[in-house]
Order: structure tokens, then C-alpha cells, then sequence
């Protein structure tokens, strides 16, 4: 028997049901999993442990706990997810590798450098440093808002006070859906003068704030070598990178020999993965001037380079290991994090640290009226301790004699229940008239206070000013050198290109219909002899050597790069070109050809639009190519040399027009100009060649026949042009 539905079956169309339920993921990954608040710098997950950890009272001072016990406390009252995402996130706040300043003080394995994976979380410890508690400063204090956790049993803080600026000084790095987050960390001393310039002066342009804070501040160190107009431009848009490389030293060996000594690698780059890409680089041969790499490291990163020969230059050999290695990285900002209400936006330095101080005054003012309600409520009591020191005599008769003594205190002194209560429960000996002095003085030590906190929360220049002063504070207890320093790229250093250390040989890169590639030896002198898989056949034939690169153009418009050193061998039948590079499902080659420096070719799409573009501008360096035509509605048909100075083209309509190159602009991408006017259909064959030449034609028969008048069809670009020549199938001049 089928049960009743009970209401829980909702008819709904698929397209709906799942657009909703996906929205509500992407919404919750977003605002609850992977991108920082900018007022605390932290994710939800780093906020609950953090918070759980100062309930545990994991102080600096106090004794450290098994992690095993923290992530069981942040798992069951706050953060329902696995424990060992808890556990993940607990260790990267106290690996000084990966954090600029500390948030959690480990005990035992926590990981290394290299990439080991921290110890299992019932063999470690930990506790909470003074950067972590300088964030949760206030947090008792009414300095921020709760709400219920996931199973409404407690509460959980919305954000932290955040004592200083956390996500500019570690930084984060998140994947939501559809966006993601990179934040680099600085340096905290040089956030606060920024801070303190922007108290001063709070139209201060990122400019201004830049000559505190040239840029990112790496806990790993390393030599920072952007522009810093481009690292300005980073910072006012929220958007851009920054080069970093290795830190190093030439020791010298004795002899004339000498090794490079790397101390400090680029943020994130694990050092045992660094070594094992160098090490495949000298069996690869693809680094020709290394001739060996050893790790001496212990606590320090010491990293040995042998040159190939000591003839070589040392700056030649490190910038030929930049280009080719992660001894130089590109550090990706994207300043994408939730702001105050909650909305992700990508904000500029500017912005995140105005964004940090109006938080930082929210929390000074709650904090502030937290306090004046305490101070308020002790002086109403102490009030009430006056009167009963006044008339001691009075008060303690009543006490022994009548029945309702609070009553007959509230009514006989004019005092309020409170005040009445209080007096009642203090002990007798704390009546003392030792004592009397005693209140006076903490009640005018609070009354004082209390004036202090009023005259605060009434004068906004008086909280700007106390919050200058917290920064103050903040520069002392977090002291820090720059680990990241900033230098300009060696100029003049002339590097070849790794190809030209390869043997130049003769290859013939062959591509069949079904887009398996390979690279014989040679010339190939018979196609015929060819062999591929059975229905495949050849399609392209290009000679070339195993030091070029080889250009493909797809129909979709992008050309895309293979270097003559990584096509597979001719013994068999090669790989499919859709495994090395990655090319659209409906997208297929239209031509072949080795790059040529300094050559330019004529690009044209069936629609009759084109433009001439010099092969460097479609050099991909990326396997997705790069786009170079705009093929909206069409396909890209051709790209033809520039051999000679006149185009000439035959369209659909058998029409054939001439007209020299030079009408064509240059361009590096886009749709380029019309070539031919037609009514309908588009370009049937197109080909470059020289006014001094003697040009042919074929018919359908392949037969060459001589293009005598072609004189008479020369005209103006995008004109119609004249009817071919009875016969012309395909143009070959």
C-alpha cells in the first residue's frame, strides 16, 4: 500500500526545482563557506574555531589543549561539517608558513614547507596567540552581534571585533561558485600607519597609502619585482598580481667555482615540489645552464643550484630558472570578500581599510555604552551603599526588627529594589566605616569613567581619536620586519629561449582528418607512405624543425601553439591534438603552419570580413589558445601568408576582385573589415600574391589555365568585383 504523501510532495518543473536548490548552494558557499568578511578577515569556519577556542579559555597564558577537543566543540555546537575541514582550517592558522601573523600557537606536527600534512588531531596541540586574542577583544563586551547557531542551542558571534586588520595582514584565498577570492597578506605595521594616514586624512588616495605599504608582505619572504604602477593599479581596482621570486645568494666555492644558494621561495610553492620540477627540468634537458639541485634545508631553506659550467653568468642562470620554474610565481589579487552587509563585492585597499576602521568604531561605540550600562548600574548600587553607611544605625534596626525589611528600606530611603536587595546581601563587616572610604573612592574613580564614555559617545573626533590610539597599541604588540622585499627586474640580462639550446633538427608534423598528431624526422618525400588508423587519412603535411612552434587555427576563430619538441614521435600514430590542447567539441582546424618571426597573415572568415595580423600576436601560451578572430554566425576559412602585395578574392557569387593588401588594417584581434560585398553567401577561395608575378587559375578539372586580364578585376576593397572567368573553380596565384 502506497502511504499518504502528507503534503511532502511538491509538484514543480525539474528546471525550477533545481535553479532554486542551486542558488540557495552558490548562496550559502558564498556568505557561509568561502569568502572572508572584510571587517575580521575570516571565514565562518576560522571565526567558530577561534571563538570556540576563547570559550575554551585557550588563552596564550593557559595550557595548550588537544586539537582533537577543539575541533569536537567547533564540529557540535557551531560549525556542522566534517572534522577534518575543521581540523585543516585550525592548522593553517598556526602554520607561519602560510600565515603572515599567527592566529593559533601549535604544539607538534603542524606540517612543513615541504607539504607534509600536519600530525592527526589527537597527537597535537594548541592554543590561542595574542594576534588571535587582539581579534577577539570585546567579544564579551557586547562588541558584536550573535545569532542562533545551526541547531538554535547557542549563539555564534556574526563577525569578531577584529583588533587589527586581519584580512589585509594574512590575507585569504577562497573558491566559491561563480567567484572566487585572493587576498595577499602585508605587513600589519605598515596596514596601521596606512590607517592612521586615513584618520588624518580621509580623502588620502591609494597613492598616498602606498608609501606605507608598497605591497604584499609574504610570510615566506621572497623578492617582490611588480611595477609599482601596476601594483597600484591592484589596489585601486581590487584586481591584478604581483611577480615574487625566489631569494638568493652566489657562494663562492673556491676555484672559480660558485653554487647559488636559494634562502627564501616564492608564498604557496611547496619546496620538495620545487626541487623534483627543477630535477625534471635537467633530465628533460629543458634547463641546459643547471647542472644540479640539492636540498641542505633544516629549520632554513637552503637550497643548492650547481651551474652546468662556471663560464656561465649566475643572473643568467637564475633568470633562465624564473621563466621556466617556481622559483618566480604570480601571486593572483582579487579583493573579493563580503562587506558589512554581507553582499560580496571586489574592493580596492582603500576601500577594505576605510571598510576595517568604520567597524572598529562600531565596536568602540558598543563597547563603549556596554560599559556605561555596567558603570551605570555599579553607581546605582553604590548610591545605595551611601545612604545605608549614612544611616548604618537606621538601616541595621530595621534589619532586626522588622518583618519586610526590604520594603520598610525602600520606602523609609527612597531606594529602588535593587539598591535595596544589594544592601541586604552585603555582609555585615563590609559596613565597616574602613569601607565607607573605599566606595567614595570607586565611586568617583566610575562617576569620572562615566563622564569619559559620555563626552566619547558624543564627539566623533574624540572615537577617531581613541581608535588612533588602539592602532598605536596594535603597532606595538605586533612588531614585524618586512619579510618581502621590493626590487626592480635585472634589465639588460639577455636569456635564449629554451628552444635554443635544443639540437635543431628537421621535423614534418602530420596531422590527420581525425586530429591524431605527430612529428617524423626529416622530410617526409611520399605521403603516401603514411600509415593511419583505419577511416583516418591524412589532412596536413608542414615542415618545420623541433625548435619552432607550430601555429593551429580553428574555424572557431582561436589559434593555438605546439612547441616542435613535445609532438609525439612518427613510429606510431600519434595522440589526439584534443588531448594537448584544449579545443572546442564543435570547433575544427583550418590550417597548419611553423611561426615565423615578423610574418604577417591575411585572417579571413566565410562572411567575407578579414584583417592582416603578424604571427607574435597569435603565439598562445595557455592550451586554450587564444582567441584572435571574432566568428560570430561564421567560421575563420583561412589565414594566408602575405607573400606579395595584392588579395585576391572569389566569392560564392563567382565574382573575383583585386585590391592591394595594404587596404587591409592590422589588427591583433577582432572582426577585421568587409573583403567583398555580396548579397548572399560569403567568401568561396581568397590567395596573396605579387603584381610582378604571373598568376593561374584551375577550373573543376584541375587544369592551370593563365589569369591573363586579371588587371580588370582590380577595384576597391568591398566592392562587388567583376564575374570570373567562365570555368574559374578555385584560385591558386
Amino acid at each position: 500500500m502506497i502511504p499518504d504523501a502528507g503534503g511532502r510532495i511538491v509538484d514543480e518543473p525539474l528546471g525550477d526545482a533545481l535553479s532554486k536548490r542551486y542558488l540557495a548552494y552558490a548562496l550559502s558557499t558564498i556568505m557561509h563557506r568561502a569568502l572572508p568578511d572584510v571587517r575580521d578577515g575570516l571565514k565562518p569556519v576560522h571565526r567558530r574555531v577561534l571563538y570556540a577556542m576563547s570559550n575554551m579559555r585557550l588563552n596564550p597564558e593557559a595550557a595548550a589543549r588537544k586539537c582533537a577537543k577543539v575541533v569536537g566543540e567547533v564540529m557540535g555546537n557551531f560549525h556542522p561539517h566534517g572534522d577534518q575541514a575543521i581540523y585543516d582550517a585550525l592548522v593553517r592558522m598556526a602554520q607561519n608558513f602560510a600565515q603572515r601573523y599567527e592566529l593559533v600557537q601549535g604544539q607538534g606536527n603542524f606540517g612543513n614547507i615541504d607539504g607534509d600534512n600536519a600530525a592527526a588531531m589527537r597527537y597535537t596541540e594548541c592554543r590561542l596567540t595574542l594576534a588571535a586574542m587582539m581579534i577577539l577583544d570585546g567579544i564579551n563586551e557586547d562588541a558584536v552581534d550573535f545569532r542562533p547557531t545551526y541547531d538554535d542551542q547557542d549563539t555564534e558571534p556574526v563577525v569578531l571585533p577584529g583588533g587589527f586588520p586581519n584580512l589585509l595582514a594574512n590575507g585569504a584565498i577562497g573558491i566559491a561558485v561563480g567567484m572566487a577570492t585572493s587576498v595577499p597578506p602585508h605587513n600589519v605595521v605598515e596596514l596601521v600607519d596606512a590607517c592612521r594616514k586615513l584618520l588624518q586624512n580621509h580623502a588620502a588616495t591609494t597613492a598616498e597609502l602606498m608609501e606605507f605599504i608598497p605591497g604584499p608582505d609574504f610570510p615566506t619572504g621572497g623578492v617582490c619585482v611588480e611595477s609599482r604602477k601596476s601594483i597600484q593599479e591592484a589596489y585601486e581596482t581590487g584586481r591584478g598580481s604581483v611577480r615574487v621570486r625566489a631569494r638568493y645568494e652566489v657562494e663562492d666555492a673556491g676555484r672559480g667555482q660558485w653554487r647559488i644558494i636559494v634562502r627564501e621561495i616564492p608564498y604557496q610553492v611547496q619546496k620538495s615540489r620545487l626541487i623534483e620540477q627543477l630535477a625534471d627540468l635537467i633530465e628533460a634537458k629543458k634547463a641546459p645552464l643547471l647542472g644540479d639541485v640539492r636540498d641542505e634545508s633544516d629549520e632554513n631553506i637552503r637550497l643548492v643550484l650547481e651551474p652546468k659550467s662556471r663560464n656561465i653568468e649566475p643572473e643568467v642562470l637564475m633568470e633562465s630558472l624564473f621563466k621556466i620554474s617556481d622559483l618566480e610565481t604570480r601571486f593572483p589579487i582579487n579583493m573579493n570578500v563580503l562587506d558589512a552587509t554581507g553582499t560580496p563585492r571586489v574592493m580596492g585597499l582603500r576601500a577594505c581599510l576605510i571598510a576595517w576602521l568604520d567597524h572598529r568604531r562600531v565596536v568602540l561605540l558598543r563597547m563603549s555604552n556596554w560599559r556605561l550600562e555596567k558603570i551605570e548600574k555599579r553607581l546605582h548600587l553604590l548610591d545605595g551603599l551611601m545612604i545605608a553607611f549614612l544611616n548604618l544605625d537606621e538601616v541595621i534596626r530595621i534589619v532586626r526588627e522588622e518583618d519586610k525589611p526590604r520594603d520598610m528600606l525602600m520606602s523609609r530611603f527612597t531606594l529602588s529594589e535593587l539598591q535595596a536587595d544589594y544592601i541586604l546581601d552585603t555582609r555585615l563587616r563590609q559596613l565597616a566605616r574602613l569601607e565607607e572610604m573605599v566606595i567614595q573612592d570607586e565611586h568617583k574613580k566610575l562617576s569620572e569613567e562615566r563622564e569619559g564614555i559620555l563626552a566619547l559617545l558624543g564627539s566623533e573626533k574624540m572615537q577617531w581619536k581613541r581608535i588612533d590610539q588602539l592602532l598605536v597599541e596594535v603597532r606595538k604588540k605586533l612588531p614585524s620586519p618586512r619579510r618581502t622585499t621590493y626590487a626592480d627586474a635585472p634589465v639588460g640580462i639577455e636569456v635564449a629561449a629554451i628552444e635554443s639550446y635544443l639540437p635543431k633538427e628537421a621535423i614534418t608534423v602530420i596531422l590527420s582528418k581525425r586530429g591524431w598528431i605527430r612529428a617524423a624526422k626529416g622530410k617526409v618525400e611520399d605521403p603516401s607512405e603514411l600509415k593511419f588508423k583505419e577511416g583516418d587519412e591524412l589532412s596536413f603535411l608542414v615542415p618545420g624543425y623541433n625548435t619552432d612552434k607550430f601555429l593551429i587555427l580553428t574555424t572557431d576563430g582561436r589559434f593555438l601553439t605546439l612547441s616542435g619538441d613535445k609532438l609525439p614521435s612518427a613510429r606510431g600514430h600519434g595522440e589526439p591534438l584534443r588531448l594537448m590542447l584544449d579545443i572546442e567539441e564543435s570547433a575544427k582546424i583550418v590550417t597548419v603552419f611553423a611561426y615565423t618571426a615578423g610574418a604577417k597573415r591575411v585572417m579571413v572568415a566565410k562572411n567575407g570580413y578579414g584583417f592582416v595580423m603578424n604571427e607574435e600576436d597569435a603565439v598562445a601560451n595557455k592550451r586554450a589558445g587564444k582567441q584572435t578572430m571574432t566568428v560570430d554566425g561564421t567560421e575563420a576559412m583561412a589565414a594566408l601568408q602575405v607573400t606579395g602585395d595584392l588579395i585576391c578574392v572569389l566569392g560564392e557569387n563567382n565574382k573575383v576582385l583585386v585590391y592591394p593588401v595594404t587596404e587591409l588594417p592590422e589588427m591583433a584581434r577582432g572582426k577585421g573589415v568587409k573583403l567583398q560585398a555580396y548579397k548572399d553567401g560569403g567568401v568561396k577561395d581568397i590567395t596573396v600574391y605579387d603584381s610582378n608575378g604571373s598568376p593561374q587559375w584551375f577550373d573543376g578539372a584541375g587544369k592551370a589555365r593563365d589569369f591573363k586580364d586579371i588587371k580588370d578585376y582590380i577595384g576597391r576593397r568591398a566592392t562587388a568585383g567583376k564575374m570570373a572567368p567562365r570555368g574559374l573553380r578555385k584560385l591558386r596565384l
